[in-house]
């Protein structure tokens, strides 16, 4: 652990974006989990909003009534500076993030202050990676994207299967992800944003290749494969080209645990074909709408932004990510389980993903880093202990007949 005295910070946790849906269910969980000697607060432009937040954050626990309030917007360079040199960490909920999240980067990576988001766009994550990398190395902080639902349970779910398999072999994983949840104003805004930006993602996309060093020795690949009936699942397998097979290839890049030669499959899971062909047509349809500005808009305003489902709603939903693991002629059967994925959850890891980074002791790392390189085996006992399951279901003798 850093040690808070010797940075001279005001605070070791600030939350910026706290009047969001998602932003104030992480006070929330904050306010319940955080260390009694925490010095967090939170950020946000309105100042109204955020006073109203902490008369709520009060109920949970009055303490709260002294939280400091700050000031900062995404649109004020200074005011994102000054933030960032305030405290040895900061999390922000603030999407598009490719709208509103590149000056929050620049000044954690200029101020050596460690930073944590919920994006799930590639193109944002690549343009923080060429822009920011190399001046975080510089100043210590660690850049760490993606440490909600996107995309904790399938990095560190990786990682945990992979633990299970035998050094210094080629590894093959694919993952099954099954869910039934609903979307916020801000999260569905976000994707919309990024469907309608696919040349920019593939230009950031081949602009990072062409910069970023590769393993020495070892080979990790991410294809992403066919439509299929799985055996393994007993569903049918749809490729997902989301972010989160990005994030395991890079944790596999960076750990040599992951073996010399890793392959890392991703996949919804789904029951009945008639769902599956509709859920293809639906996302296609999506990403046709999305090439229009006029479309996108209204598509982007069909949901509010800071809305999202009620609690009632919430506690009806849950998710599963299912892992088959092969290698050295064993194979392993994991998941990883939790509630409502896109706001109980996901606030619930990103609070403890900052918290890991603020008090737990963790490898030495600097720059743009997954949750799997940064915090690895802390974050992943904290979320077993916060009531997420990583389980392994079964281990078996590989047979050398599998989903390929």
């Amino acid at each position: 652990m850093r040690d808070s005295g010797s940075t001279g910070r005001a605070y070791d946790i600030v939350l910026f974006g706290a009047t969001g849906f998602v932003g104030e269910l992480t006070a929330r969980y904050l306010a319940v989990h955080a260390p009694a000697d925490c010095r967090w607060a939170v950020a946000g432009r309105d100042r109204a909003k955020l006073e109203k937040l902490r008369e709520r954050l009060v109920a949970v626990d009055p303490a709260c009534a002294t939280l400091p309030l700050l000031h900062a917007d995404a649109s004020d360079p200074a005011s994102l500076r000054e933030l960032a040199a305030s405290t040895r960490v900061l999390a922000t909920t603030v999407g598009p993030y490719i709208r509103y999240g590149e000056g929050l980067v620049a000044a954690c990576a200029d101020a050596g202050t460690d930073y944590a988001d919920l994006t799930g766009e590639p193109e944002f994550v690549d343009r923080m990676y060429l822009g920011y990398d190399a001046r975080a190395r510089r100043s210590g902080a660690r850049i760490v994207h993606a440490c909600g639902f996107d995309s904790v349970p399938h990095d560190l779910g990786v990682y945990f299967t992979v633990k299970q398999l035998p050094e210094g072999v080629p590894l093959r994983v694919d993952g099954f992800v099954r869910s039934r949840a609903m979307f916020s104003g801000g999260t569905f805004a976000s994707a919309i944003t990024a469907l309608g930006r696919g040349p920019q993602m593939l230009r950031a996309a081949k602009e990072r290749r062409l910069s970023e060093p590769g393993p020495v020795g070892r080979r990790v690949r991410a294809p992403l494969g066919g439509a299929r009936r799985s055996r393994e699942t007993g569903t049918w397998a749809l490729p997902l080209a989301t972010i989160d097979p990005r994030v395991v290839v890079r944790s596999a890049a960076a750990l040599e645990r992951y073996g010399p030669d890793f392959r890392y499959r991703h996949y919804a899971s789904v029951k009945w074909l008639p769902v599956a062909v509709g859920g293809v047509a639906a996302v296609g349809a999506a990403f046709a709408l999305a090439q229009f500005p006029a479309a996108r808009a209204w598509l982007t305003n069909r949901y509010a932004a800071g809305s999202g489902p009620d609690e009632e709603r919430r506690a009806r939903s849950w998710f599963t990510v299912r892992f088959v693991g092969e290698g050295g002629g064993r194979r392993v059967f994991t998941e990883v389980s939790g509630g409502d994925p896109g706001y109980d959850e996901t606030a619930k890891m990103l609070a403890e993903s900052v918290l890991c980074l603020a008090f737990d002791e963790l490898p030495p790392t600097s720059g743009q880093v997954t949750t799997a390189v940064a915090m690895g085996e802390a974050l992943l006992e904290r979320l077993r202990a916060a009531g997420l399951g990583f389980r392994v279901a079964d281990v078996r003798e590989a047979t050398g007949v599998t989903d390929r």
